[in-house]
């Protein structure tokens, strides 16, 4: 990249580098109230304990660990699509390299409120670490959080020291005194020579090749969290993988969001270019048939082999008054919508595939949430004379805050750190002798 393509680069991201601008304090601030209200609802939980949210006796689970998965998922999806796309060198992904980077990060902060949530005693969090017992899978996921936590981290410091050494030289944006002397302290000497460019390079190589398989495995202890026991729909071989796939399903889709906010925000059309989401359109085409494979497979050997008790839990997928319309709208928004749109050529637009995108990642949380609520409103031994909020879920308006609280947390955490470092790696792609603009796919089947 020529010196006056990458200053005119660096320049876009003059807001929030330099100072904030007002749309980001506004969206902020309309983070920082969702988080408020998330407080007050922590406070009527810590106050008048689990009676204030849906969680019963039976259904111990809820909203809350829905959201644990999710996020989770979209922290560990990060990590894995970081390691492929610093690995196998694609030129034309360097641009979004740091989204999935942010998300990652922000995915595995966020995640683990949502378990202390489901804690009745918050004040006896620390068991965990002091009573932990290595054969329950609870403490391998604990271990496993934590690490990825760990290595997330630090892979996004090191990828982030070239652009904090620029950043530390430049005078294409105009920073404040504070700001320099921050990135003086963070580009850690980092000057380009050939010897810190070679210790920099193969520390990303380790890393990267080391969140992969870590990812991996966490996300699979997370399933075995539920495919280990004997209730109906979560005792299955495919969980693990169907946990993978489902979550670089989310990390797709949300890189692709991410992707066409930033294009708009800052005027990236020739970084973040059409093909850029045709290509990451087919990526989301493929997984959503791959999710289509793992659904049918799931439900059609529980219904092939049917006891009375899983009888009982597969009739609540197909009973409109209890999860059919949920299944339906599943289906129709993760494998029906992209399906039909990422298919055929004329619906297949920037604007579509993110539109698409936003369907996905809702179709996602609500399958999260039919792989847990139903199981548990499933008992092995009917239940007879209970009040019926203790036989059937119904989340309160506390769970309801409190995710939003957990979704405006993950914004702030992304937008604090787009204070910090542009959002594309742009000394990274100095050297580059032009912005590498992805080539068509067969014309991206026109």
């Amino acid at each position: 990249m020529e010196a006056s393509t990458f200053d005119q680069v660096l320049a876009k991201f003059k807001y929030p580098l330099s100072k904030p601008s007002r749309s980001w304090w506004l969206l902020m601030g309309a983070m920082l109230v969702l988080v408020a209200f998330g407080l007050v609802a922590l406070i009527q939980q810590i106050v008048h304990g689990h009676i204030v949210t849906g969680m019963r006796d039976h259904v111990v689970w809820g909203v809350f660990i829905v959201n644990f998965i999710f996020f989770l998922g979209i922290g560990y999806s990060g990590a894995i699509l970081a390691g492929i796309f610093h690995l196998t060198r694609l030129k034309w992904t360097k641009p979004i390299h740091r989204i999935v980077e942010l998300f990652a990060l922000a995915g595995l902060c966020v995640g683990p409120i949502f378990i202390f949530l489901c804690i009745g005693r918050l004040d006896r969090i620390f068991y965990i670490f002091t009573y932990a017992r290595i054969q329950s899978p609870i403490t391998w996921d604990v271990m496993a959080i934590m690490t990825n936590l760990i290595f997330i981290g630090t892979y996004l410091y090191i990828a982030h020291i070239r652009d904090f050494a620029k950043l530390r030289d430049t005078d294409v944006v105009e920073l404040p005194g504070w700001k320099k002397k921050l990135y003086a302290k963070l580009a850690l000497g980092y000057e380009g020579r050939p010897r810190q460019v070679e210790h920099l390079n193969r520390a990303q190589n380790i890393l990267a090749a080391t969140i992969i398989p870590t990812a991996i495995l966490a996300d699979s202890l997370l399933a075995w969290l539920f495919g280990m026991s004997l209730r109906p729909g979560w005792h299955s071989t495919l969980f693990a993988p169907e946990f993978i796939l489902v979550a670089i399903f989310s990390g797709v889709a949300l890189l692709i969001v991410m992707m066409w906010i930033y294009r708009r925000q800052y005027q990236l059309k020739d970084l973040f270019t059409d093909q850029h989401f045709y290509y990451l359109g087919y990526a989301l085409l493929l997984l959503s048939i791959g999710f289509a494979y793992f659904t049918f497979s799931e439900y059609i050997t529980e219904w092939y082999n049917v006891s009375e008790t899983h009888g009982r839990w597969l009739d609540k997928f197909v009973d409109f008054g209890e999860f059919g319309i949920m299944s339906l709208l599943t289906i129709f928004l993760a494998i029906v919508v992209p399906l039909i749109v990422l298919i055929v050529p004329r619906f297949r637009t920037p604007a579509s595939i993110t539109l698409v995108s936003v369907l996905v990642l809702i179709g996602l949380w609500l399958k999260r949430y039919l792989i847990i609520v139903p199981t548990l409103e499933t008992p092995y031994v009917p239940i007879q004379d209970m009040r019926m909020e203790y036989l059937h879920y119904q989340a309160t308006w506390v769970e309801w805050a409190l995710t939003l609280a957990g979704l405006a947390l993950g914004v702030i955490i992304i937008m604090l750190l787009n204070t910090l470092a542009p959002v594309v790696p742009v000394a990274d792609m100095e050297h580059d002798d032009e912005i590498v603009v992805p080539k068509p796919f067969y014309e991206t089947i026109k």
